[in-house]
């Protein structure tokens, strides 16, 4: 990576993929130690908001993302915002989300659409997940919280319903609310559909957050097909200045995989 520019992207450190060699709550400190002033989560309600806002309070650092609950990940659910008949639940999901957000300071949460049950419509999911987002919305307006979705692969995530960039941005577009975005993953858009750098351009008016990782295998961003050096300088000049979630799994522990993150380091932890 040649890169390290002020004007470059901002990092954060997802603390679900890096740091895991660690107890949670020394990945914060590991975390800044690395240089990094932010973090984000998948999902933090293991752990009292309460306490994680006081652990970013200690370490000065920012939670930019988390996802809403997705439902009885256990029974297999990943999420709950396309699926029918369970509006319900998915509203509790999103007053649990923006309670954490409002106690944490987070701005974003990724809402996740679910997989869907063989019998249901996938137009009746789609309107499911319009009119759920609308309502979230709302409710995120008035906390200053942005709500984001995310395209995922069904080889990832079998049956997942929002599952190809097209169908996201038609979703974003028909519903054209100011407070829900894209989430933009690099690794997911790669594995769909490619054309990364293209997708990066077409989708500036939609993007509210990135996640990075390298395909095929979600890795480092200095292992696989992906050029982040010329990636970066595309999200650079589109004139995004949120962060960019480091959600990979590093090969060889977190320490050896941030090497790429050098130039980007806070200055006063070198």
């Amino acid at each position: 990576m040649q890169f390290g520019d002020e004007d470059m992207p901002r990092f954060a450190a997802n603390l679900s993929t890096l740091f895991t060699e660690l107890p949670f709550r020394s990945r914060f400190t590991a975390a800044r130690m690395a240089g990094f002033d932010a973090v984000e989560l998948t999902f933090p309600y293991d752990h009292p908001a309460e306490a994680l806002a006081a652990e970013l309070g200690m370490q000065n650092m920012q939670l930019v993302m988390f996802s809403a609950p997705a439902g009885d990940w256990e029974a297999g659910d990943r999420g709950l915002a396309a699926l029918p008949g369970r509006e319900a639940q998915f509203e509790a999901s999103i007053e649990a989300a923006l309670a954490y957000a409002e106690m944490t300071g987070c701005p974003i949460v990724n809402v996740m659409a679910g997989i869907l049950p063989p019998m249901v419509d996938p137009d009746h999911a789609y309107a499911t997940l319009l009119a759920n987002l609308r309502q979230a919305a709302e409710a995120a307006a008035a906390k200053n919280v942005m709500l984001v979705i995310e395209p995922v692969s069904t080889a990832e995530m079998p049956g997942y319903y929002l599952n190809e960039f097209p169908l996201a941005v038609r979703a974003l577009e028909n519903l054209a609310h100011p407070n829900v975005g894209l989430l933009f993953d690099v690794y997911s858009r790669q594995i769909l559909h490619g054309d990364v750098a293209a997708s990066i351009q077409e989708c500036v008016p939609l993007t509210r957050h990135y996640q990075i990782a390298n395909a095929p295998f979600r890795v480092d961003p200095e292992h696989g097909e992906l050029n982040f050096d010329y990636l970066f300088r595309l999200i650079d000049e589109s004139g995004y200045d949120g962060w960019v979630g480091c959600e990979y799994n590093p090969l060889n522990g977190t320490k050896a995989s941030l090497e790429w993150f050098k130039p980007y380091r806070t200055k006063v932890m070198l």
